[in-house]
């Protein structure tokens, strides 16, 4: 689940970043004199990457008074691909078609007025809508956040300002927080930021839960136009077997936990358990199969062996007293379902 969520994110920063380069030109309207809300005739068209954030979270995002669309329709060239600004009443003047409103939709409900629209000129109408420029300077809130996207950055906002306006965290959420600054608004100012000449950004990873509880006030940093906050889904363990409570434990802030803290969340073990040979079920890289990792817990209880990581993703499984065959295999492979309830998980065992 991490690598899933680490490469989507990946993906979207990079995008997002590359966009960058582009300045701070296309936050304004086109030169050359034009009323608001009227098509540039022979205005170069901006040139914003809109496979950034801005695309991947465009439903989200709801056009207002002093945005830039560039409207692409096929067999309608008189309306395609130049940019519109968006009036002070949120209206757009298009040749044909008039004058439309636009504030307050989404681009894809505006795409899908003008193909209403447009059934009058075209059989088939194909219409795209593009944000090329925003009215004001946009932050990408990316992940696992309830309310994910592009989010505009009204005066001076901190982070957990911003993380407040967009509701917050999903449930499932990691308390740790990404974020990515482009260099052109300088380095992130924490000593823990790491700086990326390749990339021209800054990044920083920022625990949510030391903020709160003010331990780390520092890290409450003041947002800067085109910052990307990106949070994943929170990493867990998966406990079962012979434990009195089967399920997900959260890692939370941790990297790992430990064998006996894992058990002590879980209610320790049952009667009927056999500390003797416990078994850490263990992710193989890029396959669907898991490794197995013997556990004397008896030793470890004993004081005899050092506790063991449990490493996110791991599932510690506890086998029966009696009556258990001890020919798991080399590798093991497991299903475990997408969204893991409070009952527990399934683990294919040969019994």
């Amino acid at each position: 689940m991490k690598t899933i969520f680490h490469i989507a994110a990946l993906v979207c920063l990079s995008l997002a970043l590359q966009a960058g380069a582009r300045g701070q030109s296309q936050l304004q309207p086109p030169a050359g004199g034009s009323a608001p809300g009227q098509a540039t005739q022979g205005a170069p068209l901006p040139t914003f990457n809109v496979q950034g954030p801005m695309e991947l979270l465009r439903p989200t995002y709801e056009l207002r008074p002093g945005d830039q669309v560039v409207i692409r329709a096929f067999e309608m060239e008189d309306i395609s691909d130049r940019p519109l600004l968006i009036d002070g009443d949120g209206y757009i003047n298009l040749p044909t078609l008039g004058r439309l409103k636009a504030g307050g939709l989404t681009a894809a409900k505006l795409e899908a007025v003008l193909v209403e629209l447009l059934k009058k000129y075209v059989r088939v109408p194909q219409v795209t809508v593009t944000i090329v420029g925003f009215s004001s300077q946009p932050v990408f809130f990316v992940g696992a956040f309830k309310n994910p996207g592009i989010y505009p950055l009204q005066g001076r906002r901190t982070l957990v300002e911003m993380i407040s306006s967009v509701g917050g965290f999903l449930p499932a959420a990691s308390r740790r927080v990404k974020v990515t600054r482009r260099k052109e608004f300088g380095k992130i100012p924490l000593d823990s930021a790491v700086e990326s000449p390749e990339r021209n950004v800054s990044t920083v990873e920022i625990n949510m839960t030391g903020l709160r509880e003010n331990v780390s006030p520092a890290e409450d940093i003041v947002l800067m136009a085109f910052d990307v906050v990106s949070v994943e889904k929170a990493e867990m363990i998966y406990i079962n077997g012979e434990v009195s409570k089967v399920g997900a434990v959260e890692l939370q802030d941790k990297d790992s936990i430990s064998i006996i803290q894992a058990l002590t969340l879980a209610g320790g073990l049952t009667p009927a358990a056999n500390p003797k040979t416990v078994w850490i079920l263990r992710p193989v890289l890029e396959t669907s199969r898991r490794a197995e990792i013997p556990v004397d817990l008896e030793k470890i209880l004993a004081g005899k062996e050092n506790d063991r990581p449990l490493l996110p993703n791991d599932v510690l499984y506890v086998p029966k007293l009696s009556g258990i065959k001890r020919n798991l295999g080399r590798t093991l492979l497991i299903a475990l379902p997408t969204v893991v309830s409070a009952v527990g998980i399934g683990i294919a065992v040969s019994r």
